[in-house]
């Protein structure tokens, strides 16, 4: 009944249909978001048929015998039709872990979507992960997001930023300069981390002009000074802060604070959820207080970011 085959490109205009017409797919499934990092990582996709009509995606790649669904992306687990059931998901994990058997896999990681980015219910597949795959949760990360129709109020340190960012007469505005807002970050996370970002400038700029509706850059300006921005990935119902980051003077004027004061208040203040993203370090449940401590000032709390793994 159900059929699996390894993705190619000549299927990306079938598997672009299919993610945007999904119950849990978002544009980071697009084959255009996924394939800028196609040199890093070696592909290896599947689709999955139900008696000749697509059923559902799996977007991931494959190295030294592990598949992963998917290394270059925050989530990627699998990707369903409104068709998709209980017992029609169960089957399709018995389908692709017998595709993959034959593939000499002997092992799969597995990062699910979280809930919130779910058009319609969609977590059939965190209940095949355990009745047929017999999978484990190894890896539970603490995202933070605001409710858009029920918002928390923001703590007072969060107020004080924005009255200091007011009064120094700080403005908010959507850019394109991302080369700019690059440096602002990647000097943040090298003096603090020793780490660069996960795209590049070039990258981002890729990305945006791809996807100029779904990714957005807004700074904090005094007067022609950037002082900080996010660049924000937005999903038919989540607003996601893909990046944060501020110069010293800005972090000291409140300009972060008064960025998502407008954010969450204007501009974006029908969205359904804003998730600020991940709290916790590189595949470990180390938190960084600092900074859900910065999130959930906003008046964010948690969602979970879980990922999955099996063996064949």
């Amino acid at each position: 009944m159900f059929e699996v085959r390894r993705y190619t490109p000549d299927k990306a205009d079938e598997w672009n249909q299919s993610v945007a017409q999904s119950k849990n797919g978002t544009f980071l499934f697009d084959r255009r978001f996924m394939d800028y990092h196609a040199d890093r990582f070696e592909d290896c996709s599947l689709m999955i048929y139900r008696c000749g009509a697509l059923y559902a995606l799996l977007p991931a790649n494959i190295k030294d015998g592990v598949l992963t669904s998917h290394g270059g992306l925050t989530y990627g687990g699998l990707v369903m039709s409104d068709k998709c059931s209980a017992k029609g998901v169960q089957q399709v994990f018995a389908a692709i872990n017998e595709c993959l058997r034959a593939m000499a896999v002997k092992r799969v990681v597995y990062k699910a979507v979280p809930w919130i980015y779910h058009q319609q219910p969609a977590e059939e597949d965190l209940f095949a992960l355990t009745s047929i795959c017999e999978a484990r949760l190894i890896i539970r990360d603490i995202s933070s997001a605001i409710m858009g129709d029920c918002k928390m109020p923001f703590t007072e340190s969060r107020l004080s930023g924005i009255r200091k960012a007011r009064r120094r007469g700080l403005e908010v505005r959507e850019s394109t300069d991302f080369a700019t807002f690059w440096q602002i970050l990647n000097d943040n996370l090298t003096s603090k981390y020793g780490v660069r970002p996960v795209h590049s400038a070039a990258e981002l700029e890729l990305l945006h002009g791809r996807f100029p509706g779904q990714i957005k850059l807004y700074m904090v300006f005094d007067g022609e000074t950037p002082l900080g921005g996010t660049v924000l990935f937005l999903t038919p119902q989540v607003l996601h802060t893909q990046y944060i980051s501020a110069t010293q003077e800005g972090k000291a004027c409140g300009a972060i604070d008064l960025l998502f004061d407008h954010l969450i208040h204007q501009v974006y203040s029908d969205y359904r959820y804003i998730d600020f993203g991940k709290s916790t370090s590189s595949d470990s449940a180390d938190l960084n207080e600092n900074l859900i401590f910065q999130k959930e000032g906003f008046g964010a709390r948690a969602v979970c970011y879980d990922t999955y793994e099996w063996t064949l």
